[in-house]
Parts: structure tokens; C-alpha cells; sequence
């Protein structure tokens, strides 16, 4: 019998977990995967992994608050964090 996959630090399978994963429309997980989300496809099913796509979600960010999703998370002090570094890099882009 195979290995079952530690669901925190392994692979996503399909566009449904990924996208649940990310907080986003499976449309917008594959979109993604065209720009260059890392995403491996074997055969008709395509995989990937949350370490993988956490340093993904870092790289694309450019430095902005990125969080994603969870039963622990405090998404109310989330938003408030992400408000605030916004209003702040608005305050500096101010000529």
C-alpha cells in the first residue's frame, strides 16, 4: 500500500485543492499556473507543492503581507495588517 502524504507538507493534487489552497477560483489557479505558478503536470492530473507555492505567493508579492488562509488564522487582523502597509507604501509613493 502506498505512502499516504503528509497533507501539511506535501503535494496538492488537482486544480480544486490548489486553488483551495490558495483562497482563489480554481480559474484563477490555472491562470496562474500559466504565469508561472509551479505547477507539474503528469498526465491529466497536475500536482504541486505548498512549500513550493508559499515561496511562489513570496516571490510574487514584492515584498507586500501575504497570508494564506487557515482554520488558525486570524483573517480580521490579516486585513488590517494588509490595509496598513498599503496606506503606508501610498505615503511613500506621494511625490
Amino acid at each position: 500500500m502506498p505512502k499516504q502524504p503528509n497533507t501539511e507538507t506535501e503535494s496538492l493534487t488537482g486544480w480544486q485543492q490548489i486553488a483551495e489552497f490558495l483562497g482563489q477560483p480554481v480559474s484563477v489557479a490555472e491562470r496562474w499556473a500559466h504565469t508561472g505558478m509551479p505547477v507539474e503536470h503528469k498526465g491529466r492530473r497536475v500536482y504541486a507543492s505548498k512549500e513550493e507555492l508559499r515561496q511562489w505567493l513570496g516571490r510574487e508579492s514584492a515584498g507586500e503581507p501575504v497570508q494564506i488562509g487557515n482554520e488558525e488564522a486570524d483573517l480580521s487582523a490579516e486585513l488590517k495588517r494588509g490595509l496598513s502597509y498599503v496606506k503606508k507604501a501610498k505615503k511613500r509613493a506621494r511625490p
